[in-house]
This record gives C-alpha cells, structure tokens and sequence, in this order.
C-alpha cells in the first residue's frame, strides 16, 4: 500500500511539473496569514429556497439540497471541513446525504477541505481539468498566477476527480448545476450556477468564482517572451459572469457580496439575497481591477 500511496503521488506531482520535494505530502491543515480570521465560526443560514451558507465567516461553502441528495460547492480551508459538517448538521441534514462536491478554484482556502468532507460524505467530486489536475495533486502548477516557485502552498490531495467542461450539467436526483469556465484568477476557475424555488417562485442562483487579479510577484496576466497572455480570457470570464441569469448572486469569499450582512438585514417579507443586478456589478468591479492590473503590467 505505501508503494501505491508513493506512485499515485508521483503521478500528481508529475501532472503539475513539481518535484516530489517541492510537493510534499499535503495531508495537513494549511497556515497563513489570513487563516484564522477566514475560519472563523459562522452560523448557517439559508439564502434562498433549497440553498445555504454553511462555510466558515469569510470563505463559501454552499450547500443545494434535494430528497435524493445534496451537492456541496466548495470546502473552504482543511481545517473548515469539520465546521462545515457541524454547520450542515445544524441545518438538519446528514454529511453522508452529501452526494456531489464541486470546486470554484483549487486554492487551499477553497479545495483545502474536500479531501476530508469526500472521506466522510462518499461523494463525488468534480471541477475543471485544470482544477482537477490541482486537486489530484494537492497544489497549484506554474500556470498559475499564485504558484511559489520556492515552495508552493499545498493542501490534501483527493485522489478521484471527475473532469468537467464548459457547460457541463451535473444533476443529483432533481438538482442540476452547471459549469461556467471562467479562467482567470486561476488557470482552472469555475462559476456554477443553479436555480432555487421558494415561495411559487424560482430564482437563478449563481455561485462566482473569484475574478480578482491577485498574483505573486513576476507574473503578467499580459504574458511575456516565455509566457502565455492570460488578458483576453479573463476578461471573456468576467464578461460571462455578468451574462449569466443571475437573481442571486453568491462570491466564494462572503465579504465580495456582504453575506453575512444580508443575513442580520433579512426579515420574512424581505430578502436581500435577491438582486438581480448583483453579478454584473460583480463583473463591473472585476472589469476595473483588472484594468488597473493591465495598465500597470504595461507601464513596467
């Protein structure tokens, strides 16, 4: 069995162009500097029709619920997994109801706990090829705009992903999500989107990858001699997010959308998730910061 385990990871190291030095084994809960701050406990809540929050106060965790299973969006920090469960629990379902997981970007403050809720849910978990590619392998390649070429972040690895393109539908029983390809603050990034009923009305539901253009230091979203223009495409993701049929509007980081906020605001005669207006302005801020980003790149 050590022989597998050490083959199997050699396979992911491979499929990222790491060295298994530079891997490592990933099995750990993750530190950094804004760790604690985002894993802090939040209470559960519902933000329309089948749909909840029930991830720590600043990363998502979705759950969509249905009579033949649940899906799951996103599994926050390792170290959420087992704040994630509670939160799931205290809603009045079971972990175990879970039936598919899948993931915006492999960042370990957004895949860093699959690894644990698939363990204890038996689901499926799928993403994009390139998110799938990261997940397997429990850290991000040189493709993307975060990977440390001294020591890339990693986090548990989850040895099963099913592959989605653009477009994809994955349904559990009645439910039915759909993958939106949105490249850019990853390589491999992936909005969802999904619809919720309550009350005799139905909503479209849209779970946005993140569309900030963080990096670390020497990479160019303009490209360079020895690297790919990333520019035109996350421009065209920021575009298809603000295209999308989109009543409700959900950032993997609650903050992007004041969450939490809309939470205390509600009252049974109003609902603030509800905003039809809420992903183009998403995409509008998205536009502007990677302007920004551009004209700097340009200027250097």
């Amino acid at each position: 069995m050590a022989i597998l385990r050490r083959l199997a990871l050699a396979l992911a190291i491979a499929a990222t162009g790491m060295t298994a030095a530079q891997a490592g084994a990933g099995d750990e809960d993750v530190k950094c500097a804004m760790c604690a701050e985002w894993n802090q406990p939040q209470q559960p809540f519902q933000i329309v029709g089948n749909t909840y929050y029930v991830g720590p106060r600043g990363l998502s965790a979705v759950l969509v619920t249905g009579d033949q299973g649940h899906i799951l969006l996103d599994g926050a920090l390792p170290q959420s997994a087992p704040l994630i469960i509670r939160n799931i629990e205290a809603l009045g379902f079971r972990i175990e109801d879970v039936k598919l997981i899948v993931n915006s970007h492999a960042h370990d403050d957004h895949a860093g706990g699959i690894a644990r809720l698939q363990r204890a849910s038996g689901a499926t978990v799928a993403a994009s090829a390139l998110a799938a590619r990261a997940l397997r392998a429990g850290l991000v390649g040189p493709d993307d705009p975060q990977y440390k070429a001294d020591g890339p972040d990693r986090f548990p690895r989850v040895a099963q992903v099913t592959e989605v393109a653009n477009g994809a539908i994955l349904r559990v029983g009645a439910l039915a999500v759909t993958a939106h390809l949105t490249p850019g603050h990853t390589t491999g990034g992936t909005t969802w989107s999904w619809q919720s009923c309550e009350n005799r009305s139905c909503f479209d539901v849209v779970y946005a990858d993140s569309l900030n253009p963080m990096s670390q230091d020497g990479f160019r979203f303009l490209g360079s001699a020895t690297a790919p223009d990333h520019s035109a495409s996350f421009q065209a993701s920021i575009d298809k997010v603000a295209a999308l049929r989109c009543d409700v509007m959900i950032p993997v980081h609650p903050g992007f959308a004041d969450l939490v906020e809309k939470q205390a605001a509600r009252t049974p005669g109003n609902n603030p998730f509800i905003d039809p207006g809420a992903c183009r302005r998403y995409a509008a801020d998205a536009h502007a910061r990677l302007a920004e980003r551009l004209q700097r790149e340009a200027a250097q």
